[in-house]
């Protein structure tokens, strides 16, 4: 019989170390387990911080396994993206990787022709047998340019050999690019992929393309009903068709899609966003992440800090629905206890495909500080887990999977030093797998910044202690602490102004 602390427990009191201590004696097999190095920078382009890789998302279907990164991070004094986009690939579940680049990308790698590339997304079309990784490869490679990139896809039947990079997009303005495909069979979209953006340095619009021969060939890119303008979108497609795709405007928005793509509806907004700017200067546009679970049910996260007093750090916290319009209150995922000195963010969002409802299975990795108030000489920054086998309602207590580490460790974008704007989790047979950068200390002027994962699954909730978040109550009068600012592009140069804020309902 499951027992749940859940009904007499919340994370607000003073027992967390015990359960903690608790909970650590039920994961042994995780603590035993450790990491795997899956990737290693070995590009050699002179514009580039060498040995590192950043931001990583991740897709399984089947046995394999597909995570996609950046490369050889541009350094900020220079300007934006990196070298190329990588990937790793598992055609066992997670027991080996391949790694190695994508071809016909960047000038640095086989034949391409764009100077850098950035924001890599992973997705399977299961009826035409593509994988797809698309990209936003660069034409200008710092904010004194007028433009920004193209959207472009990579496609491969493996995972392992892929093709050169197909257009869908070349104005010269997007930014923030991510594609889903429509995997259920009796779906009227069966077969459709569809690539989000947003064009940044244009109209600001939120904008999708469809595919319907397994990413040979992309339509127009169309905005919502009413030209939403913003940022990170990431769609998902429920089981009957319909794309809902929640994105950064002046908080959380979405719109959605009932008709294969032919066009979309008006936005709302799900809610608000009260932040803490978290310490060091480290990079986080704080962007949605989101998952859907077999029945179509969305969930959609980011860091907050509502329910800190005086904002002091940032909780993981999540907002749900079953059809994309209504959306659940903002809850708080009880990593640890309210009072704790632990800032949260960066969240990545795994929910296994074959479970649903009260009996879905979910697991976020993310960064945190254990220090939230710290310099960017003193910040260790740790990757951490929760997982819960009940749709969300309950949650075991944060578990250490990597770090600590230094931010000097880290490349330093044109917007802070970097690990991710965005981190994957996936399951693949009932088992999860987070893929995150992880550095370690440099070897003189050489970083050393890789993408890793679990060398086991990382472990579902089994008998561990778990916890409810549904108490806790944002603090009267909550609100960020500093001033909060929204832009169409993730380097922050180009603020979406408050007029264009979303406000058709109220925010939570």
């Amino acid at each position: 019989m499951k027992r749940s602390i859940s009904a007499f427990c919340s994370r607000s009191l003073h027992s967390f170390p015990a359960l903690a201590i608790a909970l650590a004696l039920t994961l042994p097999a995780y603590a035993q387990s450790g990491l795997v190095k899956i990737s290693v920078d070995n590009l050699t382009n002179t514009d580039s911080d060498h040995k590192t890789e950043v931001e990583p998302d991740t897709f399984a279907w089947g046995n394999t396994i597909v995570s996609a990164f950046h490369v050889a991070r541009r350094p900020g004094s220079i300007g934006w993206g990196s070298g190329d986009v990588g990937f790793a690939t598992s055609t066992n579940g997670g027991v080996t990787w391949t790694h190695g680049d994508l071809p016909g990308l960047t000038v640095n790698y086989e034949g391409g022709t764009y100077g850098a590339a950035a924001d890599p997304s992973v997705a399977y079309d299961a009826k035409h047998g593509e994988w797809l990784i698309s990209t936003l490869p660069l034409v200008g490679l710092s904010d004194e340019s007028q433009y920004i990139g193209d959207v472009a896809v990579s496609r491969s039947t493996d995972g392992l050999t892929w093709g050169n990079a197909i257009n869908i997009d070349k104005t010269h303005l997007d930014d923030k690019n991510w594609t889903v495909c429509d995997n259920t069979t009796t779906s009227p979209y069966y077969g459709n992929c569809y690539t989000e953006w947003d064009q940044a340095y244009g109209t600001g619009d939120v904008l999708l393309s469809v595919s319907s021969d397994g990413g040979q060939t992309w339509g127009k890119g169309l905005a919502s009903s009413d030209h939403a303008g913003g940022l990170g979108g990431e769609p998902v497609v429920q089981p009957n068709g319909t794309v809902i795709v929640p994105f950064q405007g002046g908080g959380i928005d979405v719109f959605s899609s009932t008709n294969g793509g032919t066009s979309w509806g008006k936005s709302q907004v799900i809610a608000n966003i009260d932040s803490h700017l978290d310490a060091g200067g480290i990079r986080n546009p704080n962007l949605p992440s989101v998952g859907i679970d077999g029945a179509g049910n969305v969930f959609v996260l980011w860091a907050d800090c509502r329910f800190r007093t005086g904002c002091s750090s940032n909780d993981i916290v999540m907002s749900s629905s079953a059809d994309g319009k209504t959306w659940s209150a903002v809850t708080r995922i009880p990593i640890d206890a309210t009072t704790s000195t632990v800032d949260h963010f960066l969240p990545g969002i795994g929910i296994d495909p074959t479970t649903s409802g009260s009996s879905a299975h979910m697991t976020v990795v993310y960064y945190y500080y254990p220090v939230s108030k710290c310099s960017s000489s003193t910040c260790k920054l740790e990757v951490g887990f929760v997982t819960s086998t009940d749709g969300g309602s309950t949650w075991t207590t944060g578990v250490k999977i990597g770090g600590p580490m230094k931010l000097a460790w880290l490349p330093v974008s044109d917007d802070g030093p970097m690990v991710a704007d965005y981190i994957g989790v996936t399951y693949v047979n009932g088992n999860a797998f987070g893929v995150f950068a992880v550095a370690q200390a440099p070897s003189g002027s050489t970083l050393a910044e890789s993408m890793f994962t679990t060398k086991a699954p990382l472990p579902a909730a089994g008998g561990a202690p778990r916890f409810s978040g549904s108490a806790d109550k944002p603090v009267v009068g909550a609100k960020s602490d500093h001033e909060m600012h929204f832009y169409y592009d993730d380097e922050g140069t180009r603020e979406i102004p408050r007029a264009r804020w979303i406000t058709n309902i109220s925010r939570q």
